[in-house]
């Protein structure tokens, strides 16, 4: 099994909702994240284009939090290709947010710990889709098993366009961007 996440590009508005009812299902306090919308702009008025840019924990392949993380086992990555955080484990070092090329990682002040997208793992296991997926009102994002060819992510990946963020680095993530 490996899990990942397919978003459509065009079809996002940045409405925000994959944002809030991420918030929702982990009661994240106000500044910490775990997933948002990042809006770029290109060109000037009145050329200007602006890109939205759903933002959350690529689950990379190759992990370089895992690397950096001092503590064994505080950040790691499990069977299925989802990249969780040990809150117990963790010791509040940052060296995995400073590593993460993506910067998808939020501090925790009141835990002292890094907080990340885990996919909604505790979704998964009753088998539901990660609530940024439920809620979403434009199905702009896709969730399942990349190894699974008859999923609706593989299709996907097999007739859509598509990119993932960063490829120079070298991390294979397990989110692409269908454009």
């Amino acid at each position: 099994m490996a899990y990942g996440m397919l978003i459509d590009l065009k079809k996002c508005v940045g409405c925000h909702a994959c944002a809030v009812a991420c918030k929702e299902a982990h009661g994240t306090p106000p500044g910490i994240t775990r997933s948002h919308v990042k809006r770029e702009f290109e060109g000037e008025y009145p050329d200007a284009t602006m890109h939205i840019v759903p933002m959350l924990c690529m689950h990379c392949e190759n992990p370089p939090c895992v690397e950096a993380c001092p503590t064994e086992g505080a950040t790691y990555k499990r069977e299925d290709g989802i990249v969780v955080v040990d809150k117990e484990k963790c010791i509040g070092c940052k060296y995995c947010m400073m590593a993460c090329p993506y910067g998808v990682r939020s501090w925790s002040p009141s835990e002292h710990v890094v907080e990340k997208c885990t996919m909604c793992w505790h979704r998964l296991a009753k088998g539901l889709q990660p609530a940024c997926v439920e809620v979403c009102p434009g199905r702009v994002r896709f969730f399942g098993d990349f190894n699974d060819p008859e999923s609706e992510v593989s299709r996907l990946l097999r007739e859509r366009a598509h990119k993932q963020l960063l490829p120079e680095r070298g991390t294979n993530p397990s989110v692409y961007y269908l454009v």
